[in-house]
């Protein structure tokens, strides 16, 4: 995957307390790809979690205010329980995801990243995959929900949890690399 997404821009939708591998492990494996990824938050400094435990922080790249979904190529969207619960109600943050999906721009998501999906209730007829307890949620909204390492589903991939980014990180490249929305 050496530079095969060289000059591409990815989003990456995160609010505070993220799950800090589910967002620095797949932008190591888009950065080393070439992609250029853009942390983007309302809030300007912050702090990711190992589960439950504080981890790194983190300054954001630009302001969810600020942030044009036309600016990129691709979404991600990391996981962290109070990451997802928090982001899913944001009115900016739906925008931004609805505006992408709705230009059928590759989107990844893990974990508890996929609530913001719900509530914008982009999942109806999609296959995915999540941390386990969101699994009532995709069905209620309509999802196909399967407990697998990694799920790809047109032109979104999607994962469970930590112990599986290295299977998401692959099918995310491999997306995003194929996807006709990110030709130059």
């Amino acid at each position: 995957m050496a530079r095969e997404l060289q000059g591409k821009r990815v989003a990456a939708l995160v609010d505070d307390r993220f799950e800090a591998a589910e967002l620095f492990e797949p932008k190591q494996a888009l950065d080393l790809a070439g992609a250029r990824v853009e942390v983007i938050s309302r809030h300007a400094r912050l702090t990711s979690m190992r589960h439950h435990d504080p981890g790194p922080s983190l300054e954001r790249d630009r302001a969810l205010a600020e942030a044009d979904a036309g600016d990129y190529d691709a979404l991600l969207l990391p996981g962290g329980v109070v990451n997802g619960d928090s982001l899913r109600i944001v009115p900016e943050a739906q925008r931004i995801v609805k505006l992408i999906a709705g230009a059928q721009k590759p989107i990844a998501v893990i974990c508890h990243g996929g609530w913001i999906l719900i509530s914008c209730e982009l999942v109806r007829g999609r296959t995915l995959t999540s941390w386990p307890t969101l699994q009532d949620d995709y069905r209620n909204a309509g999802a196909h929900w399967v407990d697998r390492e990694v799920v790809r589903d047109g032109n979104w991939v999607s994962s469970r949890k930590p112990e599986d980014i290295p299977a998401f990180n692959r099918e995310m490249l491999a997306l995003f690399a194929d996807s006709k929305s990110l030709a130059a």
